[in-house]
């Protein structure tokens, strides 16, 4: 159990390596540890380049350079399986118990979650600690703005665990000695331990992400507050939650992109589709839509590697597997298709097939369009002239069975021309945006009986995407959750957002038809990780109800 609730320096600063740049040009001492790097404003930077690091590793798949933390394929993927967007039966094997409903204590991602989550949590307690012992600072600000970050990060991890696990032990120090007595803390405890540790980022991180050499991908107040937002709604506190994503809309930081920006600007494309676009993520290439954005560029120090983000690898088909057709970064380089679209919301209009679901797009919602969602597909191999330039049928069988052609989103393309066969993405990651940050004021203000508000708010996304209007008299949760996929969906963490809404049972029986019959209130938890509990013999440490 401690080496769960534990971690050193060493790991921190192995991370560093990748992400401090300057570090490496340093004379390295003989032995790293917190008594020799947390002791100076550049000792907690490296410190602070570890905290982001591993919290960029939520994501990593077999660990190459970076941090080894899942050792299996696409495991933040199992945060979509078995809710309302994707079917994922009879995919990757890592996926298939989440996708099943029937996952297990020993299931390996139920337990990577967790150390992931501990482990971040763990580094930022050691930054706390120290920062407390530290006199050597740079600048007067400089301790409050560490602790600031590594109280946003712990806030973080919590709430990965209090989603997917509910009460789990809360610990807030360094703990040296080795303990096999942890208890469950209530899920309301922790979640107001977050709230304290998120009020305090906001009050102390840097406001203005426009400063002179400001990093990107660095946190800001606004970061804090958007998290903070989404922290008061799992707690019920609706009008908290109301004035923190208020208090980032109105900081004058942040707007919508509703006009062309980018590298493509001048391309074809819509605006929703220059979000997307590599190298648009953050503020340098005129993106005032990003609130935090998670740093995988390719070939940069601190960015990513092959085996960081796999989300693309997930949701394009595996076309390539069909005569006719070659990698191509136009079609989105590498997939296999763990997770297929769900007919239901995308629709199968424009696909050649013969069913007619109209989806839950509006007739001019841009984030329908063409460059946003691939509904046609051409033979791209000009070595069979048979089939080269002609379309490319979608069928049942294409995209159900084989996986191989589907209605694709495009928001997830990445390919490389020199490295087809990549199967990770480098493109950086849109962790919070503006248009989340209405929607979830529109969740606060439905949780306070207030659906006009709620449909202002919702009005603001859906203006940018030419959708039209929502009436008061129709914006309901479900409406809002379709919202959600119609901007978010494979962005946001579908699971945690049909958890928190209290909609998962509900969603899940209506429209995955595949597991209708087996969901139930118990899968809303996944169970805790075995290993934790026969580790702790010196308390009880039970496990959630619907599990062995």
């Amino acid at each position: 159990m401690k080496n769960i609730i534990t971690t050193s320096i060493a790991l921190i600063v192995l991370i560093s390596f990748s992400g401090c740049k300057k570090f490496l040009d340093e004379e390295l001492k003989n032995e790293l540890a917190p008594s020799n790097t947390y002791t100076s404003t550049y000792g907690f930077e490296v410190g602070s380049a570890g905290l982001y690091a591993l919290t960029r590793s939520e994501y990593n798949t077999y660990g190459e350079r970076g941090a080894f933390i899942h050792n299996g394929a696409t495991p933040y993927e199992s945060l979509q399986a078995a809710t309302d967007i994707a079917d994922v039966i009879n995919s990757d094997a890592s996926l298939t118990a989440f996708a099943n409903l029937t996952i297990t204590p020993r299931e390996q991602f139920v337990g990577t979650y967790w150390t992931w989550a501990y482990n971040l949590i763990s580094s930022a307690n050691l930054m706390l600690v120290y920062s407390e012992k530290n006199t050597n600072w740079d600048s007067p600000t400089d301790k409050a703005r560490f602790q600031a970050e590594a109280r946003f990060f712990r806030a973080y991890a919590y709430r990965t665990l209090v989603y997917l696990y509910g009460d789990v032990p809360y610990v807030e120090t360094i703990l040296y000695d080795f303990q096999l007595n942890f208890t469950r803390t209530p899920k309301a405890e922790v979640i107001g331990h977050m709230v304290d540790d998120l009020k305090f980022a906001v009050a102390n991180l840097p406001a203005n992400p426009d400063v002179p050499n400001f990093k990107e991908g660095k946190l800001t107040k606004w970061a804090a507050s958007h998290l903070l937002s989404e922290i008061y709604l799992l707690q019920g506190d609706y009008p908290a939650a109301e004035q923190a994503a208020l208090a980032v809309i109105n900081s004058g930081h942040y707007g919508l992109m509703k006009t062309r920006f980018g590298v493509n600007k001048d391309k074809a494309g819509d605006v929703f589709s220059d979000l997307f676009v590599e190298n648009n993520q953050n503020r340098k290439s005129a993106n005032r839509e990003s609130i935090w954005v998670l740093q995988f560029q390719f070939n940069t120090i601190g960015g990513g590697s092959n085996s960081d983000d796999w989300t693309r690898r997930a949701w394009i088909p595996n076309y390539s597997g069909i005569s006719g057709f070659v990698l191509a970064d136009t079609l989105g380089g590498r997939g296999i298709a763990q997770l297929v679209p769900m007919k239901w919301w995308l629709g199968t209009n424009g696909t050649g097939l013969t069913d007619n679901i109209p989806g839950i797009f509006t007739a001019n919602d841009i984030r329908n369009s063409n460059y946003n969602i691939k509904r046609t597909w051409y033979y791209n191999n000009a070595a069979d002239p048979a089939l080269f330039g002609k379309k490319a049928p979608i069928t049942q069988n294409t995209w159900f069975t084989t996986k191989q052609l589907f209605p694709a989103i495009t928001k997830f393309f990445y390919g490389r021309s020199e490295n087809l066969s990549l199967t990770g993405s480098y493109k950086d990651r849109m962790k919070f945006r503006l248009a989340e940050t209405y929607l979830l004021l529109a969740e606060a203000y439905l949780g306070q009986t207030n659906p006009q508000k709620a449909a202002d708010a919702v009005n603001e996304v859906r203006r940018r995407a030419g959708a039209g209007d929502v009436a008061a008299a129709d914006m309901t949760m479900d409406f809002l959750l379709d919202e959600r996929i119609r901007e978010l969906v494979g962005e946001e963490t579908r699971r945690f957002t049909l958890v928190r809404t209290k909609k998962y049972v509900d969603r899940v029986k209506l429209y995955n038809p595949a597991l209708a019959g087996k969901v139930n209130a118990n899968h809303m938890l996944w169970p805790i990780p075995q290993a934790i509990r026969d580790a702790n013999t010196g308390a009880p440490f039970p496990q959630n109800p619907g599990y062995d």
